[in-house]
């Protein structure tokens, strides 16, 4: 539902998860080169991974870093000792180009004990990045020589963004991210979309070259993910450049949200079921956020030579979505974490920032359902992994 909430939005390692746990804030967006006119669409994001696993320290833990300290769990040393990843991680890059080209993900480290946050709204600062709720800004910078250890999971370059943001539409898990279903951890990862659709404004300047990014034009998106593990299987997909078939304009404050949970009951597995959210033209049609309203959904992921396609059916009472989205490989990434157990998976996270397809939107009425619009998507954002 689209309902903003702050307090989802903030800091939330704490307790069990401070030792085994992630947190990750997106935010995607495209900028125009100021020399060539050029498109790109590029990422930020914050991520914290295990901040106080070695906070406390025993006699028989002598080989224990020191907590100020960032232990990266693919380094050899770490592998060797079992040590598990700690660290406060600046993610950000570029998607690749229409071509498939040019696509990186540049990863710099900080040690957890050197953030700086305040609560509600939270804010957040370490180093020369910093984070608000409309304003995030920072420098990143990987030499070739950082670039060449595989520990890093990073490609060489530099890149500073400094943009103000304003978060439009809110995705709103309701009950399923409430406190007591946080502290029973019924879900393996947790979601808050808090800007959904979101403007940007600001520059971002990447290996020298400058991009403007204005609320027109840049497509925005950020959310939050939290949890003790990633969902396996990971599917994600969004957009916010719809266009009407019925009335053929481009609808400026609809956007459509789709995200993946793996939930438990008394830390056994169930099925795994999608959340989906589309705020069409000020009304908000949503299926799988509330448990005490049926709904049903089912979704297929195929893969040909040349792309990733999703087919996603979801109803309920009031209600009926037919999505069909798909992105081309070329113009996917493989964006590299490692999870709190400090393992890599073994099938590649891809994301892209090119997904389109169409959206096709029924209303249920006593005497049948009426197709209210058929929307085309172009320029999604899409993450996958099987």
């Amino acid at each position: 539902m689209n309902l903003s909430d702050l307090t989802r939005n903030s800091y939330m390692l704490r307790g069990s998860l401070a030792k085994k746990g992630y947190m990750r804030w997106w935010h995607s967006f495209s900028g125009v080169n100021d020399r060539t006119g050029e498109t790109r669409t590029f990422f930020v994001e914050y991520f914290i991974i295990n901040p106080r696993l070695y906070c406390k320290r025993f006699p028989w833990q002598k080989e224990n870093p020191p907590a100020d300290a960032v232990v990266l769990g693919q380094h050899p040393y770490s592998k060797k000792q079992g040590l598990r990843p700690s660290y406060f991680m600046m993610n950000v890059g570029v998607f690749p180009d229409r071509n498939g080209q040019e696509g990186r993900q540049l990863h710099t480290f900080y040690p957890a004990s050197g953030l700086r946050v305040a609560s509600n709204p939270m804010v957040m600062q370490i180093d020369t990045c910093f984070y608000s709720e409309e304003h995030i800004c920072g420098h990143v910078e990987v030499s070739s020589e950082e670039a060449r250890h595989r520990s890093h999971m990073s490609d060489a370059g530099a890149m500073t963004w400094d943009l103000e943001v304003y978060k439009a539409v809110a995705c709103n898990t309701g009950f399923l991210a409430n406190p007591i279903s946080r502290f029973f951890h019924a879900l393996d990862s947790y979601w808050h979309g808090e800007g959904i659709k979101s403007f940007f404004r600001g520059t971002v300047t990447l290996d020298g070259e400058t991009y403007h990014v204005s609320p027109e034009t840049c497509n925005g998106y950020s959310d939050k993910h939290w949890g003790r593990t990633y969902n396996h299987p990971w599917l994600q997909l969004s957009c916010g450049d719809l266009r009407s078939e019925r009335t053929g304009k481009t609808l400026r404050h609809s956007v459509l949200a789709v995200n993946g949970c793996c939930p438990r009951f008394l830390f056994l597995p169930l099925r795994r079921k999608l959340l989906i959210q589309l705020t069409y033209t000020g009304e908000d049609f949503d299926f799988g956020m509330n448990p005490f309203v049926l709904s049903r959904c089912k979704w297929e992921t195929k893969e040909t030579n040349r792309r990733y396609v999703w087919h996603i059916l979801a109803r309920n009472k009031n209600a009926v979505i037919k999505i069909s989205g798909n992105c081309t490989k070329e113009q996917m990434m493989r964006i590299r974490y490692e999870n709190p157990d400090g393992l890599l998976s073994r099938s590649p996270l891809l994301a892209g920032a090119s997904a389109q397809g169409t959206i096709q939107l029924y209303r249920c009425s006593s005497g049948g359902r009426e197709l209210l619009d058929t929307l085309h998507m172009e320029n999604g954002f899409c993450v996958y992994r099987s």
